[in-house]
């Protein structure tokens, strides 16, 4: 990965990410769309409110890692925005130990990365015993500022794609703990721009339930009943509405009207039901 792709965009789309060029967030933006410029943010929320304004044709965001779950924060602002899901797709996570030109494995008493990367590399860390792990805001981040600092005793875990970016070294590669490590991530743009795939074989919907006993099982049973396959549920508490709770579900379809009923046999038991995005499923990856 170069500099140009931030720079240089081959087909004048803007895609904001979460983090500094070089991240996870940034490789899947090109999977999504390749050849859009890549504008970094530095909060999750700064990414929403520029697809929101118009300052950015789309967004590329995480929203579960394999091991680590769902990113909680990103559920809520895809409820609280006028945006939907339109794409999704899996990124092979696989970490490196990274280090400036020429820095070498036993000279590194310091490694810098996000703390979940650091938490999938515990092994790695513990058979080296001499490196100090530092909690940093980002995985491309620690490998941006490890370049600044020419600090030959620093390292940072991050992806191939950070190292290249920045202009770093691989001291020792595919460091996490285990190989099945994979992030969902959704392509989103505002909901007035957002067309629905034709092809769409899967929704993501959010909705909230009538304060009654029973009322989350009838609306699982109303879904059940449509044939759909729920591969997913996730629950998140209403802010400033102690033990009230919004739950986000993914069905698979068989036909995208499909998507439509699911939306309509929901209602008579939910105080709110809103469709984040119809969508085609991402394929599996294959080693």
């Amino acid at each position: 990965m170069s500099n140009s792709n931030t720079e240089n965009p081959q087909n004048g789309i803007k895609i904001a990410i979460q983090g500094e060029p070089g991240s996870f967030s940034h490789e899947a933006a090109l999977k999504l769309v390749p050849g859009a410029s890549i504008v970094p943010c530095s909060l999750s929320a700064d990414v929403f409110a520029a697809v929101a304004d118009g300052t950015v044709d789309a967004a590329a965001i995480p929203i579960e890692n394999s091991l680590a779950g769902s990113v909680s924060e990103h559920f809520d602002l895809l409820l609280n925005h006028e945006v939907s899901v339109v794409r999704e797709t899996l990124l092979r996570i696989k970490h490196n130990l990274i280090a400036i030109s020429g820095a070498s494995l036993g000279s590194i008493d310091r490694v810098f990365s996000h703390p979940v990367a650091l938490a999938q590399c515990r092994r790695f860390l513990a058979d080296h015993p001499r490196m100090e792990a530092f909690a940093f805001y980002d995985t491309a981040g620690s490998v941006k500022q490890l370049v600044e600092l020419r600090d030959r005793h620093a390292g940072a875990i991050a992806s191939r794609s950070a190292a290249e970016y920045y202009g770093a070294q691989i001291l020792a590669a595919d460091i996490e703990d285990n190989p099945e490590n994979y992030t969902r991530f959704f392509l989103i743009k505002h909901a007035a721009e957002a067309e629905i795939d034709p092809n769409a074989d899967k929704i993501s919907i959010a909705f909230a339930l009538e304060n009654r006993p029973g009322s989350l099982v009838a609306a699982l049973t109303a879904l059940s009943a449509l044939g759909t396959n729920l591969t997913k549920i996730e629950s998140r508490p209403v802010h400033g509405r102690p033990w009230e709770y919004i739950f986000y579900v993914d069905c698979q379809l068989r036909t995208r009207e499909e998507g439509d009923h699911a939306l309509s046999v929901l209602r008579p038991h939910c105080s709110m039901v809103k469709s984040l995005g119809c969508y085609r499923e991402a394929e599996e990856i294959v080693n």
